[in-house]
């Protein structure tokens, strides 16, 4: 039976809508003229680029000198490189840094709360499991959503990021849950699925904009978790992860 439910944080409960806006509003405020379209689209370059450069397992904030704030600044450097302008001013990344840990950087997707909230008072146990920095907690908590989380668990403060199955098992200790009786919920195949079933959990697959995952957004997860919780399910939960 599930007892609780884990789920990754950007994409899965909260996005930048205006991601490329505020990059392209900061870098021109410091002399890079660039616009909110090109600054996405570098942004999500370097992210796939640095993703796949990190040793596999290791927390990328950890592997770098200076830790977060050095990795997002050599995010911010690599973004300049790729647009041929000079390097950005320490300014520049010290302000995105803090602009990203605020709550006005990001927006809930509107079914969390209420899903949340369901699956709380059903006496599910709630928690996150994410590859980002010590900002979080904060960042959840100014969102209006760390109240119903049992576990905020992120990869700066386990030394490990997602699919390692030690951050989810550390989630789970947290949690008090054995794997078996947890479901996780996000939106990487490998960071999020095979990451959860690795570690012995149940894992959704959630592709809010290009589909062929197992959920479009988190409106049926109460009651599937429902469902199987009442041995009702109609689904079959096979090799770790609901079949649909």
């Amino acid at each position: 039976m599930i007892e609780a439910v884990t789920f990754d944080v950007t994409h899965t409960l909260i996005h930048s809508p205006r991601l490329g806006e505020i990059y392209a509003e900061v870098l021109n405020r410091h002399g890079l003229e660039i616009d909110a379209e090109e600054a996405r689209r570098l942004i999500s370059v370097v992210w796939q680029e640095l993703s796949c450069s990190a040793d596999p397992g290791r927390d990328r904030f950890a592997s770098h000198p200076e830790g977060e704030r050095g990795w997002w600044t050599r995010f911010l450097e690599r973004v300049c490189e790729l647009k041929e302008a000079p390097p950005p001013s320490r300014f520049a990344a010290a302000e995105l840094f803090h602009r990203f840990g605020t709550a006005a950087a990001w927006e809930v997707y509107p079914e969390v709360p209420g899903v949340l909230a369901t699956l709380a008072r059903r006496g599910v146990r709630l928690g996150v499991v994410s590859n980002w920095d010590h900002r979080l907690p904060g960042l959840l908590a100014d969102l209006g959503l760390a109240s119903w989380l049992g576990t905020i668990t992120y990869s700066e403060q386990v030394g490990v990021e997602k699919p390692d199955r030690r951050i989810f098992l550390h989630a789970l200790d947290e949690l008090g849950v054995e794997p078996a009786a947890a479901l996780h919920v996000g939106d990487g195949r490998l960071e999020d699925v095979e990451g959860a079933v690795a570690a012995g959990m149940r894992a959704l697959h959630l592709t809010r904009n290009t589909g062929g995952g197992d959920l479009r957004d988190l409106l049926d997860l109460p009651g599937l978790v429902e469902a199987e919780r009442a041995g009702r399910a109609g689904r079959q939960w096979a090799g770790g992860v609901l079949d649909f």
